[in-house]
């Protein structure tokens, strides 16, 4: 091996997923090599295999640290979910390599234990923000409340990033989800079934 940057061997699977983030932000996870991976983390082309064991390996590792980032996020607003709702949207716009793998399972292994774990992290952040939304006098429903208070935030930065959204949202991304995400919906009046698949995000 000749480690040009002279990574300790600690620091090297952080590194080598520095560069994926890089290489996707570049030509997008299917694209994503990891000979070109080794080339850009200046080591050996076995290095990315010996620490991940293939590209599956390395993205699963990527999206357990893409959901552990997002968790953080919203830990920091999840008392309001308005504001976690605009977080979401940052962080999709500010970490797009991570928000383009986490929820592709198609790229990754999704029943590794730590990627579950930090997806879990990720959604209990967001379901306590929903936690302490007025019912109106209705029977509280926080996991069906979570899907559609994610699936919102998720929808819009997934326009957003894609660029399909008309010119007068602006071209602030923190502001243009705040002012959709705000608009009021009302709590069901009704008990509605309850939802245990898919869980948020």
């Amino acid at each position: 091996m000749t480690d040009t940057r002279a990574y300790h061997h600690g620091d090297l699977p952080r590194a080598l997923l520095a560069a994926a983030v890089e290489a996707i932000e570049e030509v997008g996870p299917a694209a994503l090599s990891l000979r070109d991976l080794a080339r850009r983390a200046g080591v050996s082309h076995a290095a990315p295999a010996h620490h991940f064991g293939d590209k599956a390996g390395l993205l699963t590792a990527l999206a357990a640290q893409g959901f552990d980032l997002l968790a953080q996020t919203l830990t920091e607003v999840a008392d309001d979910l308005l504001e976690a709702g605009v977080a979401y949207v940052d962080f999709a716009v500010t970490h797009r390599a991570y928000f383009e793998v986490m929820f592709r399972p198609e790229l990754y292994r999704a029943d590794d234990a730590e990627l579950i774990a930090a997806r879990g992290r990720a959604g209990a952040a967001l379901r306590s923000g929903v936690a302490a939304l007025p019912t109106g006098g209705a029977p509280a429903d926080t996991d069906r409340d979570a899907l559609a208070a994610w699936s919102i935030a998720h929808g819009f930065a997934t326009l957003w990033l894609s660029g399909a959204l008309p010119d007068r949202v602006g071209e602030n991304p923190r502001e243009a989800a705040r002012a959709v995400l705000r608009r009021p919906t009302p709590p069901h009046p009704h008990p509605t079934p309850t939802l245990t698949r898919p869980e948020p995000p």
